[in-house]
């Protein structure tokens, strides 16, 4: 992370970083536990009608399952792949508006929205300049949803030589770990103001081809003509037929919400 707080620009910009990984990202990436937008209807008043900016919309998981509560989401975004999934799986939600911005500049009017929303993206953030630009857009008593999920990288033979997967083959995998993103960090976001935490399972399950998939999505793995590619895909298959079970591996996620006011 740079000295402000956020993203190295250029070799951590999100807009270049996921070139080419949008369809594996929509296909292979985890949804989140209802229970956690249960949570934001319960503590932050979401409700039908509501309107949302969900910022680093991607590929539009989340927003997916905010429309079906009803609410009007706009999907704020800056790859153009990632948000051309979007606008193509969400096509047929009328409450849904694609947003070709960053979460420094989102483009919406000023105290405009009930609720922001950050998810799998709050790490890609300059995190000053993304306060201020919540804090501006959203209504008086509005909030502030953080969340992703968190791979659990012990729990169990499988997670754990994973885990050294990733740290023999990526590329700067260990600089860009949603592990990075502590409670502190978080409070600071959020301070003067305080925010809650709420922590849900969640759960992945792979055939060999979504292990890939999953695998490739990630922003830190090798992409084809790397020279680490290939080696990297032999160890996967390798780890897969070690740890598969009737064909199949699963992560153990911690779905993580933080949610407070600005």
């Amino acid at each position: 992370m740079g000295d402000g707080g956020g993203p190295e620009r250029g070799f951590f910009d999100p807009t270049r970083r996921f070139k080419g990984r949008a369809e594996l990202y929509a296909r292979h990436r985890p949804g989140y536990p209802e229970e956690a937008v249960t949570l934001l209807v319960e503590a932050c008043g979401l409700a039908p009608g509501s309107v949302v900016a969900d910022v680093g919309s991607g590929t539009g998981i989340l927003a997916a399952m905010l429309l079906a509560r009803g609410c009007r989401v706009f999907g704020v975004e800056p790859n153009a792949q990632m948000r051309a999934e979007a606008e193509r799986a969400l096509a047929s939600y009328p409450g849904f508006v694609s947003v070709d911005a960053r979460a420094e500049a989102t483009t919406l009017p000023d105290a405009g929205v009930d609720l922001v929303t950050a998810a799998q993206a709050f790490h890609w953030f300059d995190r000053p300049r993304a306060r201020a630009e919540f804090a501006r857009i959203l209504k008086p008593g509005g909030w502030v949803a953080l969340l992703w999920n968190l791979r659990r990288k012990d729990a169990d033979a499988f997670a754990v030589a994973y885990e050294r997967l990733l740290v023999e083959y990526a590329t700067d995998y260990e600089r860009v770990d949603h592990a990075n993103v502590t409670d502190a960090v978080i409070a600071e976001f959020f301070r003067p103001s305080r925010c809650a935490k709420r922590v849900f399972p969640n759960r992945q399950v792979f055939d060999y081809k979504a292990l890939e998939g999953r695998l490739l999505s990630s922003s830190y793995a090798p992409a084809a003509g790397h020279p680490r590619h290939a080696p990297m895909l032999v160890a996967l298959r390798a780890l897969f037929e070690r740890h598969n079970e009737r064909g199949a591996v699963a992560f153990a996620y911690d779905t993580l919400v933080y949610f407070g006011r600005l």
